[in-house]
């Protein structure tokens, strides 16, 4: 047996080597040799390549059984047609999410992948929307964390005037937005969003983990619970950014981003010091016990409860994450994900809260990022340096989040 399930995605850079998404069904359609060619080494036996194109997406599969099945999202999927040997159907599926995908063949379960980006159009070069540039890699060698080196770059927005301050984001784990492509499609988003005005000219400071001669530090600077990482920000990352670009000086014009140690991050440099980031972005955040040392350290797993008793934060606040994220000795993502959801809920804060079905991957995250971003800076007005944040009409008057069923 052997399965065909194509997989790349749409992107200017690839326009010329691949096929439009009507072009490749073609060659599912005719059972064309030319199918593998798209698949990917190592895909095809395995099952898990994906063709996807936003909400299009194609399947095939080479079998010999009689009657294969597709499963999407854990529901039966539509019905595969044969085209000689080979099994194929196409499916239109919700963007600025992932999907869930296997195979029933011979009443047993193959193949398959989870987190499987469907990018919404933010996400592809649309014409006439001018590029912003990267500038970098800069290496910055740390006296907060003594003799850690760390590199970053900066997206610039074609619309940045240098007679005027820009806003500021800071990714955490930035090296994964550095590609304008795959895997985050992130800079694509900016420059949409940003042509659109849906979002301010923002200068993106994309920072990666920082190494002390070969000991990644990426646990302890983002995992630690004190605001040592935050200072290493502002004192050193930033006022370097700030000696080239013009950059606003309020709280209220910086947000914060990250993935897993990185969303614990993001969220703790805010909650540490709202004064300096108000704008919070935590996808499959770990809010785990990492870095925690009884009597000596709070860790993250402590926030869900820390929010409840401490005095209400000015900070808007993105969490995202899913039923399949990890359990391990360190605690439980989609717990405490949930808990810290309620717990912000229950303090009034302004939040957003999205739960979906993903494993512990980026690319929910990724789908999602241009809702992200719309709504973390959504009313931001430039004559203003303050905002009082509070909770989103559309959340307001909604239960807090319960556990109805077990995924067993």
């Amino acid at each position: 047996m052997r399965i065909f399930l194509v997989a790349a995605t749409l992107a200017a850079s690839l326009a010329a080597q691949q096929p439009a998404f009507p072009d490749a069904v073609k060659l599912a359609r005719s059972a064309s040799p030319e199918l593998g060619k798209l698949m990917g080494d190592g895909t095809l036996a395995k099952g898990t390549a994906v063709y996807a194109v936003g909400g299009d997406f194609l399947f095939a599969l080479e079998s010999a059984a009689k009657k294969p099945k597709l499963f999407l999202n854990d529901a039966a999927g539509p019905p595969l047609k044969k085209s000689r040997n080979i099994w194929w159907a196409t499916a239109k599926l919700p963007t600025g999410r992932t999907h869930n995908f296997h195979y029933e063949v011979d009443g047993k379960r193959f193949g398959g992948k989870t987190d499987v980006a469907a990018f919404g159009p933010y996400s592809y070069p649309k014409p006439g929307v001018p590029q912003g540039k990267l500038d970098g890699k800069h290496v910055h060698e740390s006296k907060i964390y003594e003799g850690m080196k760390s590199d970053y770059w900066l997206y610039v927005p074609a619309q940045y005037d240098p007679k005027t301050p820009a806003a500021v984001m800071v990714w955490q784990d930035g090296e994964v937005l550095v590609p304008r492509d795959m895997p985050s499609r992130a800079q694509i988003v900016f420059d949409n969003l940003t042509h659109e005005k849906k979002i301010p000219v923002i200068i993106q400071v994309l920072v990666s983990p920082g190494l002390i001669g070969n000991r990644r530090m990426r646990s302890i600077e983002y995992d630690t619970m004190d605001d040592r990482y935050p200072r290493f920000l502002r004192d050193e990352i930033l006022a370097e950014v700030g000696k080239k670009y013009n950059l606003r000086k309020d709280g209220y014009s910086f947000a914060i981003a990250g993935d897993s140690s990185g969303g614990i991050c993001a969220f703790n440099a805010a909650y540490a010091h709202p004064e300096l980031f108000t704008r919070v972005l935590s996808r499959i955040g770990s809010f785990t016990s990492i870095q925690w040392k009884p009597g000596v350290l709070d860790g993250g797993n402590v926030y869900p409860f820390k929010i409840r008793k401490d005095t209400k934060k000015n900070i808007r606040v993105w969490l995202q994450d899913g039923a399949g994220d990890l359990e391990n000795e360190h605690g439980s993502w989609p717990a405490t994900n949930i808990a810290m959801a309620n717990s912000l809920k229950l303090k009034g804060y302004d939040f957003r809260f999205v739960w979906g079905n993903g494993t512990h991957s980026r690319n929910g995250g990724h789908a999602e990022l241009a809702e992200e971003m719309i709504w973390l800076w959504r009313d931001y007005d430039p004559t203003k340096t303050s905002q009082e944040f509070t909770p989103d009409p559309a959340e307001k008057d909604k239960p807090f989040f319960r556990v109805t069923t077990l995924n067993r």
